[in-house]
């Protein structure tokens, strides 16, 4: 246990001293000088330096050994899938970003290791060096079957073999996760949730989708489907039967980023220009988000009672501490489509969390990879140092 703070410590602040170490623990000053030189002895620690600044010799210095351990995290969209390497410390050491077309579930496996081999050896490992891997995609792996469900749009994963497959092609444990349960993870380890334990996650980019923090721990659901909030019927748009067959349900209609183009045109809103509709929603709402009048501001209003109206049914059911809202078809309006979000849940809905935009705004799901894989891994190598 005195080991585990003391690494604990080390990740938090950096390089320490033996009697820093020893105030922060409340151990003796010989039993943290005993500490490090376990832990030195394990590869777990290194000296790194002195203290300045101070009358007298400087006082010796420790750091987690960031090659003590590396894990890795992969975001899988329709169309690419992005590779990330980190040493002990969290530190990226290694990227990849490989193009993807329609694969077949063979495909599948052969691009992840082709994405996750790259980004080893910009990070100079083989994959054998990788102690864990979390992958995220689009919907989640039911349990009891092992399949992808709620992504129909990520052709080539649903194959009822994929997973075996992967785990004769990778050489290291790994964990499949949704995309948006690791933008939560993030926010929770690293962004505006630091400290809650209750909260729920709005995500809005390529699809409209949810993750739920209960007790500070992911709350997936029976099959995994917790969060799904894309398929959530509304008020204000046709009632969908068979949602998952469709891959569409109400409150994706109402305000998924593919419906920001059309409610703009509707609205009077100058065209943007061409290209996709995650590229185009950006633009709009960032627009929108600073206009104070006209067309753009009529978009902003009507976008932010589209998000609320759906956010109030989520917190009717679990009165959130909190709100983050993350994807760029949201957080490109930043505080005004936040504030009128805002405004707009405390009419609908009689819980009323605080919103708060995303405070991880680059690659969240990549790094809410990361940071799930590196838990796995600091507790492996803790444990098998301990031993």
């Amino acid at each position: 246990m005195n080991d585990r703070a003391a690494l604990g410590l080390l990740l938090e602040h950096g390089p320490l001293s033996r009697s820093r170490i020893g105030k922060l623990t409340g151990l003796s000053k010989p039993t943290a000088s005993q500490l490090l030189v376990r832990l030195e002895a394990a590869g777990l620690v290194v000296a790194t330096g002195t203290t300045a600044g101070r009358p007298g010799p400087g006082a010796q210095l420790y750091t987690v050994n960031p090659r003590a351990g590396f894990a890795a995290g992969l975001d899988v969209s329709p169309r690419r899938i992005r590779a990330a390497v980190a040493d002990l410390t969290g530190t990226v050491v290694g990227e990849y970003e490989l193009a993807t077309g329609r694969i077949r579930a063979a495909g599948a496996v052969q691009q992840v290791t082709e994405a996750l081999d790259a980004a080893a050896g910009a990070a100079g490992l083989t994959l054998s060096g990788i102690h864990r891997l979390v992958i995220g995609t689009p919907g989640a792996f039911d349990p009891s079957t092992g399949q992808l469900r709620y992504a129909s749009h990520l052709p080539g994963w649903h194959s009822t073999t994929l997973l075996d497959e992967l785990a004769a092609a990778l050489p290291m444990p790994f964990e499949l996760e949704n995309d948006v349960n690791l933008v939560a993870v993030a926010e929770q380890r690293l962004g505006a949730a630091r400290g809650h334990d209750d909260f729920v996650l709005l995500w809005n980019e390529e699809g409209l989708g949810g993750a739920v923090v209960i007790g500070g721990r992911l709350h997936r659901g029976f099959t995994g489907g917790a969060g799904e909030v894309g398929f959530l019927p509304v008020p204000g748009t046709p009632l969908i039967r068979q949602v998952t067959r469709a891959n569409s349900g109400g409150f994706q209609e109402l305000a998924g980023a593919q419906e920001l183009p059309k409610l703009a045109r509707k609205l009077g809103v100058p065209s943007v220009g061409g290209g996709h509709y995650t590229e185009v929603a950006p633009q709009l709402v960032a627009r929108a988000g600073a206009a104070e009048d006209g067309p753009y501001r009529a978009l902003l209003e009507t976008y932010a009672t589209a998000l609320a109206t759906g956010l109030a049914s989520v917190v009717a059911v679990l009165d959130p501490e909190l709100v983050v809202l993350a994807g760029e078809a949201i957080t490109s309006g930043g505080e005004p489509l936040r504030a009128r979000v805002q405004a707009e849940l405390t009419e609908l809905a009689a819980p009323r969390p605080k919103l708060v935009m995303t405070a991880v705004p680059e690659r969240p799901v990549l790094r809410g990879a990361l940071e799930s894989a590196l838990a796995a891994t600091r507790d492996d190598v803790f444990d098998t140092s301990a031993r």
